[in-house]
């Protein structure tokens, strides 16, 4: 048996002229709202409110962003805006080099601070997991082949 499959189907279809039903349904909502503005309000008033309307019915009929309608990005900013966002801190270290550099220019000897064998075993893995993230191992390989 043989079947037909359907082609162009992310091509919508022309229903009302040039225009599919959703830029249909962006632009006929968006010229009554302005009709509605202009019997209600003065003209001055209708004519501000009514500008940023029409732009934003327009943007929703026929503007794309990277060939995707306007609505996606419309609902990715209410998404971004509404949900809570989480921010993480991360410390960048200084390079040892800049900090030598520094601390011989001021003419402040160097400090190093080494923990103490008492302390508790938790500081000790921290620090020493701080020295491992630290090192650079560019440097390690040229030493080790020296």
């Amino acid at each position: 048996m043989r079947f037909q499959v359907p082609q162009f189907i992310e091509v919508e279809d022309r229903i009302f002229g040039p225009l599919t039903f959703k830029q249909f349904i962006y632009v006929a909502g968006g010229v009554g709202i302005c009709v509605i503005l202009f019997i209600f309000l003065p003209k001055f008033l209708a004519i501000l409110l009514a500008l940023p309307v029409a732009a934003l019915a327009g943007a929703l009929a026929f503007y794309k962003v990277n060939e995707k309608p306007f609505i996606n990005m419309v609902e990715a900013f209410f998404n971004y805006s509404m949900t809570s966002k989480l921010y993480i801190w991360r410390k960048e270290a200084k390079p040892m080099q800049d900090k030598a550099a520094s601390a011989q220019g001021s003419g402040v000897p160097k400090q190093i601070y080494v923990p103490k064998l008492s302390e508790s075993k938790l500081r000790e893995l921290t620090w020493s997991l701080d020295i491992k993230e630290n090192r650079n191992p560019v440097t390690e390989n040229a030493e080790d082949g020296l």
